[in-house]
């Protein structure tokens, strides 16, 4: 990924689990995103957090150190999910073990997919599939997209911002 270019950021956890079915795993993402937003090193401009996956709308500013901001991401947002398990679930963390010799755990698979951005029509096709993901069929998570409370598309009907995050993509096309 380049610096100050649009992306459809996806990232998933290792092996499709529902890690990220827990509130508490889904705070870490919202706050791992809002902190790099208040650092401005991205601009958000659609989320949402699934069970076993993510999807993000965002552009990186800057890089954080010598490191873009969304390998940040995925690595303090992995200490976070090491920390919680060991507090609250240690005997789950045997699914998430890895031999390597970087680390013991691995809770993002490798090699998340960000597709370029470059037209309108491309950049409002991601959105609406960002926040319709919770309300398809196989996963049912609202009744309506605005009803799903970790994702952006309540901020684009209502224009409220409830994590403090986000950038309305008109302001940037």
């Amino acid at each position: 990924m380049t610096l100050n270019e649009l992306y459809f950021y996806s990232a998933t956890i290792v092996d499709w689990r529902n890690l990220l079915i827990s509130d508490r795993f889904k705070k870490i993402i919202t706050a791992s995103l809002k902190y790099l937003v208040d650092c401005k090193l991205i601009k958000i401009y659609a989320f949402v957090v699934m069970p076993n996956h993510i999807h993000i709308i965002w552009e990186l500013l800057s890089k954080n150190g010598k490191e873009f901001p969304h390998a940040s991401f995925m690595k303090y947002t992995s200490h976070k999910f090491l920390s919680e398990l060991k507090k609250t679930s240690p005997q789950s963390l045997k699914k998430y073990e890895v031999e390597k010799a970087s680390r013991k755990h691995q809770f993002w698979q490798r090699d998340p997919l960000p597709i370029h951005i470059y037209s309108p029509r491309v950049i409002y096709q991601k959105l609406d599939y960002i926040h319709n993901n919770p309300v398809q069929g196989k996963w049912m998570l609202a009744k309506d997209p605005t009803g799903y409370k970790y994702s952006s598309a309540k901020f684009y009907e209502t224009g409220l911002d409830d994590f403090r995050m986000l950038t309305h993509i008109g302001e940037r096309i």
